[in-house]
């Protein structure tokens, strides 16, 4: 396994690290990305914390490729918000459009050079969908019609069975979001994309844990571990 540090968006405002993690045996591209919205510090811990421990030669990656971005948003990180403009309505929309901000043009630009079978997007949430099914917070999203669906639902069940608190149970969403990461990746790129959404109200400890072992689960799937 080999492990390599880049710069996305080098010598510009947005610079930020992302890593490349080459597994021993050719197989699938996965493409991780965690801050997107700068305030969102749980889920940028899980993904840092994977680019670390692969680095550390704590998790072995037997093949593929993992792409991870673990802060996106770098500015929007160091002012503790969710940054203006809302940079998960800038990407791409259309096969012939383009992204309508340099951060979402270049993260799209990489995805488009490794073309990823997988793209997870970590965010939070408020609420628990559990108690409604109107918000967001402990949910996997998908679109409709997504060959990710029968993951999504095998990995929402290995995670509640492991949940003893119903209400913290995950559930499955499916609409599409022109603009975000998830829905281009689908549209333009035909990845399995999926948006994996903690809950604000959890302790951040909490957060980081369900991130970290969704995350685990879809490389799992995958074939990547």
């Amino acid at each position: 396994m080999l492990v390599t540090k880049h710069t996305l968006a080098a010598s510009s405002a947005y610079a930020t690290p992302y890593y490349l993690v080459r597994g021993t045996k050719p197989g699938p591209v996965v493409m991780i990305t965690s801050g997107v919205h700068g305030n969102e510090t749980a889920s940028m811990a899980a993904a840092q914390k994977l680019a670390n421990d692969c680095m550390a030669g704590r998790r072995h990656m037997v093949r593929g490729l993992l792409i991870i971005i673990p802060r996106v948003n770098q500015k929007a990180y160091r002012n503790k918000s969710r940054g203006k403009p809302d940079l998960n309505r800038t990407f791409p929309r259309h096969i012939s459009g383009k992204a309508k901000h340099p951060l979402a043009s270049a993260v799209f630009r990489l995805a488009r050079q490794y073309g990823p079978a997988w793209w997870l997007d970590l965010h939070e949430a408020n609420g628990l969908s559990q108690r409604s099914s109107r918000v967001l917070g402990q949910t996997l999203i998908t679109n409709p019609g997504s060959r990710a669906v029968p993951v999504c639902k095998r990995i929402i069940g290995r995670m509640n069975r492991s949940i003893p608190i119903r209400d913290r149970h995950f559930n499955l969403k499916q609409h599409e979001l022109p603009g975000s990461a998830r829905t281009a990746a689908a549209r333009l790129l035909q990845a399995r994309s999926v948006t994996v959404e903690t809950c604000w109200s959890l302790n951040r400890s909490e957060r980081i844990k369900y991130q970290t072992e969704i995350v685990h689960h879809f490389l799992r799937e995958a074939g990547l571990f």
